[in-house]
């Protein structure tokens, strides 16, 4: 009995033991893989540009973003995108009407992957979140001069969205294409186009 006791816990004690060493071999190798890196880590982008929506009608306007990234290598950049875009949306189809600019607000996750090392580094990347479209005014054109008014209510939509770009220093050019489902005839899909900067995120 006490010598099968006696095995049973240097069986525990080996089990605990090669569970310690594999938690510390992950935390070596994830600590040298952290030091090969020649790009920080952390890095806070912001920006601002041209939101261009879709469909009949519609309007450009201005967008502005804050994107707080984590580098999980020095090609792999994964950022959390919070923007506002405010545009006129358009009709899926030719109508007589018209809707006024309003804000289209977004919380994404995207990933960027980079070609280079260089100074000027393109990138592509994707991202998907949720986009809250905010309310709206409608004018109708009733013909014979009148006009007929309503409010298309707010909404949330999940999308998603290619992107292209290029960091040079810590400068950075991106080109999204936000795609976004209709609501009521109603395009919401749009491009942003923005620069900025970052900080952090450099070199070592």
């Amino acid at each position: 009995m006490l010598l099968r006791w006696g095995l049973l816990s240097i069986t525990k004690s080996n089990l605990t033991m090669k569970r310690i060493l594999t938690v510390l071999l992950f935390v070596v190798a994830a600590t040298a893989g952290a030091m090969a890196q020649e790009y920080q880590a952390f890095r806070v982008g912001i920006g601002m540009g041209y939101a261009m929506a879709s469909g009949s009608g519609s309007k450009g306007g201005i967008l502005v973003n804050v994107e707080p990234g984590y580098r999980v290598t020095d090609q792999i950049l994964l950022n959390l995108r919070v923007e506002a875009a405010v545009v006129g949306r358009g009709f899926a189809n030719e109508v007589g009407a018209e809707i006024d600019v309003a804000a289209i607000a977004s919380y994404t996750l995207n990933g960027q992957y980079y070609f280079n090392n260089n100074k000027f580094r393109p990138f592509v990347g994707a991202g998907f979140g949720t986009y809250s479209l905010a309310s709206t005014s409608v004018s109708v054109d009733m013909g014979g001069g009148q006009t007929e008014t309503g409010v298309l209510a707010a909404a949330n939509k999940f999308g998603f969205y290619p992107r292209v770009g290029f960091d040079s220093g810590h400068f950075t050019l991106a080109l999204d294409y936000n795609i976004l489902p209709e609501t009521y005839g109603i395009k919401n899909s749009y491009v942003g186009i923005r620069v900025g900067g970052f900080f952090g995120g450099g070199r070592k």
